[in-house]
């Protein structure tokens, strides 16, 4: 960067200096803020905005979890990110990407063929998140040690979900204000407009301030052909690494049922067996209380977790995570009148659901990530992870038209069952001796 002096300083003032100036504070809120809004705005508000433009709840499903693939295909990613560049570089041509291409959506709605393009460029802001994912997490897992890592894990998830209240939120309640004056297909070309504005701002902030995460050493592509092998190979190596693919798929299983179908559940007509909230309602429902209970259940259990221990906390964050799905099954059956009502339900859910992700994130860092190639090692996690969420995603909409909302949300209930039993079961391996973090690399 400019400014910077040509003498190389000794490796002990690199260090210092590079604790001042990149101190996790500076970077983790902002990096899993540009994480996460990407992701919610693909997976939760394209469904409004669909249901919006007129789209069934089945087709809005399906084709929604479809564009997300891309996060189930992390395992492609997360080697290209330990062989190629930084993973700072990564992560700044991934958010001005992004943002290009939340531009380029925005026009696409004006199109014949609107349908088909926003599902494309949707498909490729999927592609930018997933790769941003990986070297955002890389980061986060090599230069933070593991009590770093536990410490910043509930302010990783915390800002993470930054973005539900900036994206689910505000830009939701901005569109339904903007849908009463001007017609939906208007209100979405200004917001999704604004949102890869958003995103390119981000980028200038972490040209600034993000830690590079260390420097790949160039290879040749037998060597890459090599190294990719050997990060498939020594993953399916790891002791008890079945069990915990078995976790990964499981613990989202109910979650998956829901999210989709909760906020077309709540735009539904009452006598439809819905809320009858408007766009507009669901921005005030989720733009306050939700993400800042959100907030508090990831930093309580980031918390909690740490002082407990990973083993002796997981059934306590499944519970945490799982029961509270059960005040969408409340809502449907008793269909409550007035946003006040629906907002302190919503937001018991948001605490259990902030406070029992944590686990998973854990899980992901200190059972799976630990040995040579934790970037791709935890980008294979998150992948499983998504797929574990992507399946029933996918099915969720076909489910809840052939159910109707109150026998759906029963069924998300009995779907609960298997992360309880795998959270239950799953072992746990002793990585103490396995590489970890340790000096942070400044290039």
């Amino acid at each position: 960067m400019s400014g910077e002096s040509s003498i190389a300083p000794t490796p002990a003032k690199t260090v210092a200096a590079g604790r001042r100036r990149f101190h996790p504070a500076a970077w983790v809120p902002t990096l899993y803020t540009a994480e996460g809004l990407p992701f919610v705005m693909v997976n939760v508000v394209s469904v409004l905005m669909y249901k919006s433009l007129g789209l069934r709840d089945s087709e809005i499903a399906f084709f929604t979890s479809l564009v997300t693939i891309p996060w189930a295909m992390k395992p492609l990613w997360g080697p290209l990110v330990e062989m190629f560049r930084t993973k700072k570089a990564f992560v700044l041509a991934t958010e001005l990407g992004g943002g290009v291409c939340f531009g380029l959506l925005a026009l696409s709605l004006h199109l014949p063929a609107w349908f088909a393009w926003t599902l494309i460029f949707f498909g490729l802001i999927a592609i930018n998140s997933a790769v941003h994912d990986t070297a955002a997490d890389g980061i986060y897992v090599t230069v933070l040690s593991p009590k770093q890592q536990a410490q910043y894990v509930g302010w990783q998830g915390a800002f993470y979900n930054v973005g539900k209240i900036l994206s689910q939120g505000g830009f939701v309640w901005v569109a339904g204000f903007l849908e009463k004056r001007y017609g939906p297909v208007v209100a979405w070309t200004l917001v999704m407009s604004a949102f890869g504005m958003l995103m390119a701002a981000l980028s200038l902030w972490h040209l600034r301030f993000l830690p590079t995460g260390g420097r790949a050493k160039p290879i040749s592509t037998a060597q890459t052909a090599r190294t990719f092998l050997d990060v498939l190979v020594t993953f399916f190596h790891k002791k008890y690494i079945l069990w915990g693919i078995l976790f990964l798929v499981l613990y989202r299983f109910a979650e998956g049922q829901a999210i989709k179908i909760v906020p077309l559940f709540m735009r539904a007509a009452r006598d439809h067996g819905g809320l009858g909230l408007t766009t507009e309602d669901i921005g005030l429902l989720y733009g306050v209380f939700p993400p800042i209970v959100f907030i508090l259940g990831s930093i309580a259990a980031g918390y909690f977790t740490a002082g407990r221990g990973l083993r002796r906390s997981l059934l306590a964050l499944c519970a945490a995570f799982n029961i509270p799905f059960a005040v969408y099954l409340f809502l449907s059956l008793v269909q409550p009148v007035g946003l006040p009502n629906i907002t302190v339900l919503v937001s018991l859910e948001y605490f259990g659901y902030g406070f029992g992700f944590v686990g998973l994130q854990l899980f992901m860092m200190q059972q799976i990530a630990p040995g040579p190639y934790r970037t791709a090692h935890y980008a294979f996690a998150t992948s499983l992870m998504n797929i574990g969420f992507l399946i029933p995603a996918s099915m969720s909409g076909f489910l809840s038209d052939t159910l109707g909302y109150q026998k759906f949300f029963m069924w998300v209930m009995l779907a609960t069952i298997p992360s309880f039993l795998i959270s239950w079961l799953v072992p746990f391996r002793d990585v103490s001796s396995e590489t970890q973090p340790g000096a942070v690399r400044l290039e």
